[in-house]
């Protein structure tokens, strides 16, 4: 007999076939259906068993989350909701489940409580279905940049220099943290480090990335980031993935024309192959909508959202432009921003990004030429002299999904910009470099991963769609 996924054989017409199929018990009623699941699909296939010659002993180790082999015949179901199912000639438990200590019975659990047991949420449809979207996105983005000739560069993950400026980094040591050794003035003498510096975990690959993108051309990262932010929010994790591509020659409006196209193209590949995760989470994401109240109710199912990132042209909007609806806009006004806008130079927040896309332009929109005080000191400076060649997209429900720039390529300029922001141009002698030996136009940008996974399950948290999410105090499994 051949061994077939529940996926498989619930695609298969090829009745009176004689299977083999392996999986965790969902759930088992009237001591004859057993409903299992591998976690090929959502879908549980449903095994019949002739109890009346199924010995008792057997019968009660059949419980939920209890591992099972069946062999069996697939025949046509007269039951609702499956068009085969298997009629059992022999079962083997393999690995039993004790039903008063399995925490994931057949009934609606609540998302702190799943949390508390990630190591076994995944066994629920709705992680179950998160995990296998993301696991699509995943492929689809190396698909995408391994199709249009980009080159997969491994970033490291210990660094010493910090990308973003802000000093929200993990410390890297081997120090006696109770004994550490000590400079001639009282500090912690790193050199006496394993690295013989002060080292941390890395909060973007991008620097590095640039390197490669000037000798290969075009190189993409797709890696663990980590940022020592202390928010306890919905929206931000301790340890997250990014991907970060980076091209040599390409001007800011090369960069956002790439990332448009990116972003379509990864949604449309799991609206294409996976249908039946996406409608149960749409089904799901309905079910929550109704328990909000009415103006905090999206107005889009999740598949009619991903569309509406797939069918319209992103908006394309300078941040000038931008600050000015804002400010004119009927929530300014009345004061119902919770951050108001009064002038040129504000840092946007995710609510004034919602309402250029939800409210005034109803498209994705891309924000450009930014202040250059409120972003990274490796973004160019435009002439104007005050704003920086930045861009950021901007999506429905979420804000800010992807951040990038056209980065500064003139030496004279960059090494002005790290001098007024205090950094050690001794720190950085390497990305100087590139300014010196064949300096060229190039852009790139970032995509927080589990922001993208977010918008295209429909998740409400950002710690479910993640496996094990590492947030301020929680380092758990």
């Amino acid at each position: 007999m051949q061994n077939y996924s529940v996926a498989e054989i619930l695609q298969s017409d090829k009745f009176l076939q004689e299977v083999v199929v392996r999986g965790w018990v969902r759930t088992f009623r009237s001591n004859r259906f057993i409903a299992l699941n591998d976690g090929s699909t959502i879908r549980n296939v449903q095994c019949v068993i002739d109890f009346e010659n199924t010995p008792e002993d057997v019968l009660k180790r059949i419980t939920t989350g209890a591992a099972l082999e069946i062999k069996g015949t697939l025949a046509e179901s007269m039951g609702s909701g499956q068009n085969v199912e298997v009629q059992v000639t022999e079962l083997t438990v393999l690995g039993d489940s004790s039903p008063e200590e399995y925490p994931i019975q057949p009934k609606k659990h609540s998302m702190e409580f799943l949390r508390e047991n990630a190591h076994l949420r995944v066994r629920t449809n709705t992680f179950s279905a998160v995990m296998r979207v993301r696991s699509a996105l995943s492929f689809a983005i190396h698909k995408y940049f391994t199709e249009n000739g980009f080159y997969n560069f491994h970033a490291p993950i210990i660094t010493g220099s910090d990308a973003e400026g802000a000093g929200e980094m993990f410390s890297v040591s081997t120090l006696d943290k109770k004994n550490p050794p000590l400079n001639d003035q009282g500090e912690i003498d790193f050199k006496e480090d394993f690295f013989g510096k002060e080292t941390n975990l890395t909060v973007s690959g991008q620097l590095e990335a640039e390197t490669y993108a000037m000798a290969l051309g075009k190189v993409y990262t797709f890696g663990p980031t980590f940022r020592a932010e202390n928010s306890n929010t919905s929206r931000h994790l301790a340890e997250f993935w990014m991907i970060e591509p980076e091209m040599a020659f390409y001007d800011l409006d090369a960069n956002m024309d790439l990332a448009e196209d990116f972003i379509k193209s990864i949604l449309g590949y799991i609206l294409d192959h996976c249908q039946e995760d996406l409608e149960f989470l749409e089904k799901r994401l309905l079910d929550e909508e109704k328990r909000k109240p009415m103006a905090e109710r999206s107005d889009m199912p999740l598949r009619e959202k991903l569309r509406f990132i797939i069918d319209n042209n992103f908006k394309r909007v300078t941040y000038t432009e931008a600050i000015e609806i804002l400010r004119n806009s009927k929530p300014n006004k009345k004061k119902k921003f919770k951050f108001p806008i009064d002038a040129w130079g504000a840092d946007l927040q995710s609510e004034h990004e919602r309402y250029l896309v939800e409210k005034h332009f109803k498209a994705p929109v891309i924000l450009f030429d930014y202040p250059a005080n409120i972003k990274a000191f490796y973004m160019r400076l435009n002439d104007d002299g005050k704003t920086v060649r930045a861009m950021d997209v901007l999506f429905p429900g979420i804000g800010e999904i992807v951040g990038g720039s056209q980065r500064e390529e003139r030496l004279d300029v960059l090494r002005e910009k790290i001098k007024a922001l205090g950094i050690d141009e001794k720190e950085l002698w390497w990305y100087l470099d590139l300014r010196k030996f064949g300096t060229a136009v190039h852009s790139g940008f970032g995509l927080g991963f589990e922001r993208m996974v977010q918008f295209a399950t429909g998740m409400g948290n950002i710690r479910d769609v993640i496996p094990y999410p590492r947030t301020p105090q929680n380092a758990e499994f």
